[in-house]
C-alpha cells in the first residue's frame, strides 16, 4: 500500500497529470483495490475535509485581493512606496520591495502580486538600469513575500488541516515576513549602490503627503484586517468578509476604477480559483486519511526516534524535503498532502506547531520561484516575456538570500512565537 502511495503519484506528477487528479486516482485505487473499502468513503472523506469552517476565509481572501489588483490599488500603494523612498538610492528596487508586501498583506497570493505590480514595476526597473536579469528575479522573488505575510492563504489552510489556530499562525508571520522583506531590500541597496543606480527623484512632502491621501484607503485594509484579528474583534474569517466588503466600497465608491460588471467579473474569476483550491483541498483530505489509516506517519515517528536524530537535524531533514517538494508543486498542495505527515514527526520532536508551520510556509515560499517549476517563475515568463535563461539567473541571489531567512527562522523559533505572547 505504501509502495502504491509513493510510486503512482510520482508516475503521474511526471506524466503531467494535475495535481487534484493525481491524489483522487491515487486513492481510488487504494479504496476499491487495495483496502476493499466502500467506495462512499471517497465521497465522505472529501465533502468532510472542505467542511471546516476556516476554509470559509479562502474564497473571502481571493476575492478582495483580485478586486484590489484590479480596482486600482495596487497602483496606488506602489505610489505610495515609491513617494516614501525618495531619493534614497535604489527607491525603485527598494519600492519593489516595499509594494510586494504591502500588496501581499492585501491579497495572500504569490502569482497575484507579482501579476498586478510587475504591470507596473518591470519597465521601469529596466529603464532605471536594473537590467533585465535583476528586475525578473526581484519582481518573481518579491511575490513569493505574499505566501509569508499574513493574511496567507497557505497559512489558512496549514491551520485546517494541523487543527492549529490561524489567527496565531498570521501573527507568528508578521516578523518573517518582515525579515525576508529586509534582507530583499539590503541586497537590493548594495546592488544600486555597486551600479551607480540612483534614481533622478528626491524626496518631495508634497508628494508623499499627496500619494498618502490618495492611497489611505488602499493601505488601510492590513490595519482594518489584521487589526482587527490581533485585537481578538473579529475572527479571520470574519476579517475575510470584512476585507470583501472594504473592497467593494473603496474601488467601487471612492476610487471609482471598476464598474459593477467589473466586480461581477472578479467575483467570477475567484470563483474559479476557489474551485480550484478546494478541489485541491478534497483530493489531499482522501489521501492525508490514507496516510493516516496506513500507518505510515507513526512509522516515520519511530524511526526517527530510532535514530535518536536531535530537533535542529530533523529540522533540517525536513526543510530539504520542503524545499524539495516547493520545486514541483505549489504550496498549498504540498501543505494539504505533506502537514498529515510531518505534524506527528514535529510532536513528537516537541517542536511547537506554530512555528513548524511559519516554517513550512517560507520553505513553500521559496519553491515558489525556484526553478524549475515555481509558479512565479511562469507568472513571470509570461508577462514580461523573458526567456528562462535570462529569469534563472537572476534568481539566484533571491533564492540564497531567502535560505539565509529560513535557517534564520527555522533555528529562531523566537523570530515566528515571539509576538504570539501578546495574542490571546
Amino acid at each position: 500500500m505504501i509502495w502504491i502511495m509513493a510510486v503512482m503519484p510520482l508516475a503521474l506528477l511526471a506524466l503531467g497529470f494535475p495535481v487534484f487528479l493525481i491524489l483522487l486516482a491515487t486513492s481510488a485505487i487504494l479504496v476499491l483495490f487495495v483496502m476493499g473499502v466502500p467506495a462512499t468513503q471517497l465521497h465522505l472523506t472529501m465533502f468532510g475535509s472542505v467542511d471546516k469552517f476556516a476554509l470559509i476565509a479562502v474564497p473571502f481572501f481571493l476575492f478582495a485581493g483580485e478586486l484590489m489588483g484590479r480596482g486600482g490599488m495596487s497602483r496606488r500603494i506602489v505610489d505610495w512606496v515609491l513617494a516614501a523612498a525618495g531619493g534614497v538610492r535604489g527607491s525603485l528596487g527598494l519600492t519593489t520591495v516595499g509594494a510586494c508586501t504591502v500588496f501581499g498583506a492585501l491579497s495572500g497570493s504569490a502569482p497575484a502580486t507579482v501579476a498586478a505590480l510587475g504591470r507596473l514595476l518591470y519597465d521601469p526597473l529596466r529603464a532605471a538600469g536594473y537590467g533585465d536579469r535583476f528586475a525578473n528575479g526581484l519582481l518573481t522573488s518579491s511575490g513569493g513575500i505574499a505566501v509569508v505575510i499574513p493574511p496567507s492563504i497557505a497559512m489558512i489552510l496549514y491551520g485546517a488541516a494541523a487543527e492549529q489556530s490561524v489567527a496565531l499562525l498570521f501573527v507568528a508571520g508578521v516578523i518573517p515576513g518582515l525579515l525576508i522583506a529586509a534582507l530583499t531590500a539590503g541586497y537590493v541597496y548594495v546592488y544600486a549602490a555597486r551600479r551607480g543606480i540612483r534614481e533622478a527623484r528626491r524626496f518631495d512632502g508634497a508628494v508623499f503627503l499627496r500619494a498618502t491621501r490618495d492611497g489611505v484607503w488602499a493601505l488601510g485594509m492590513p490595519g482594518i484586517v489584521l487589526g482587527g484579528i490581533y485585537a481578538g474583534v473579529m475572527a479571520p474569517t470574519e476579517a475575510a468578509g470584512v476585507a470583501c466588503v472594504y473592497a467593494i466600497l473603496v474601488t467601487r465608491y471612492i476610487y471609482r476604477d471598476i464598474t459593477w460588471a467589473g466586480i461581477w467579473d472578479v467575483a467570477v474569476s475567484s470563483m474559479y480559483l476557489t474551485a480550484q483550491v478546494l478541489i485541491i483541498v478534497a483530493a489531499a483530505g482522501v489521501f492525508s486519511w490514507l496516510l493516516t489509516v496506513s500507518g505510515l506517519p507513526q512509522e516515520m515517528v519511530a524511526w526517527l526516534t530510532g535514530l535518536q536524530l536531535s530537533p535542529w537535524m530533523v529540522l533540517l531533514m525536513v526543510n530539504l524535503l520542503l524545499l524539495a517538494v516547493g520545486c514541483v508543486l505549489d504550496p498549498n498542495s504540498a501543505i494539504l498532502v505533506l502537514t498529515p505527515l510531518l505534524v506527528p514527526v514535529m510532536q513528537a520532536m516537541g517542536i511547537d506547531l506554530i512555528h513548524f508551520g511559519i516554517v513550512m510556509t517560507v520553505n513553500l515560499a521559496i519553491g515558489m520561484f525556484t526553478p524549475p517549476f515555481g509558479l512565479n517563475i511562469f507568472v513571470a515568463q509570461a508577462m514580461f516575456k523573458a526567456p528562462l535563461k535570462t529569469i534563472y539567473p537572476g534568481l539566484v541571489p533571491f533564492i540564497l538570500l531567502n535560505l539565509v531567512a529560513l535557517g534564520l527562522v527555522t533555528y529562531l523559533p523566537g523570530l515566528s512565537l515571539w509576538l504570539t505572547r501578546f495574542v490571546g
